[in-house]
């Protein structure tokens, strides 16, 4: 893959216009849900999505090397999913939002979309982060540790906490639910 991300990346600087739209389709899956889980909202990350695009697009000569080309598109749909952020803590608002839009589910890894926001939900913004960019979309702590620009020790303990939290809340769940662990009733 990293060689067709390379590829597609020579190919629009070549003038190809089609091969832009290959490389943003070969990350908008990854992309959703980086936005996502940054806001919340599925109105909220296809404008940030759309943003994202048009600067990568405007910005693309400004990328030193292709192979590197995840890691920069992620770091600019990081920045604009904070800058929106801001924005709206920013705003009053007054109308309650009533729901999302439904999302038709899909599997990836045994989970579906809805199982995946709500294993994410459990866990703090800072660990939920770290973790799509690690489970969802296979950086490496290297990589998250420039995007993100902290100590690969931070993104390492970061990952674990989020591990730790997330086996408490599957073991709290599993007693809730069965009324058993282990083969022992829960007291």
């Amino acid at each position: 893959m990293k060689n067709d991300v390379k590829d597609l990346v020579q190919r629009v600087r070549n003038g190809e216009g089609d091969a832009f739209g290959e490389l943003m389709d070969l990350h908008m899956q990854s992309m959703y849900k980086t936005a996502w889980a940054y806001l919340k909202n599925n109105e909220d990350a296809a404008d940030v999505i759309q943003d994202t695009i048009l600067t990568c697009y405007e910005k693309l000569h400004t990328l030193k090397k292709e192979k590197y080309f995840k890691t920069w598109l992620t770091r600019i749909l990081i920045n604009k999913c904070k800058d929106m952020i801001r924005q709206k803590s920013k705003v009053l608002l007054t109308d309650s939002f009533l729901g999302e839009a439904f999302i038709v589910p899909y599997e990836e890894n045994g989970y579906t979309d809805c199982e995946w926001k709500e294993l994410l939900n459990v866990l703090d913004v800072k660990y939920q982060e770290i973790i799509i960019l690690y489970y969802g979309q296979g950086f490496k702590v290297a990589e998250i540790a420039r995007l993100l620009d902290m100590n690969k020790n931070t993104v390492m303990t970061r990952i674990s906490r989020a591990r730790k939290l997330l086996e408490k809340e599957y073991q709290d769940n599993v007693i809730e639910i069965g009324g058993h662990k282990n083969g022992r009733k829960a007291v």
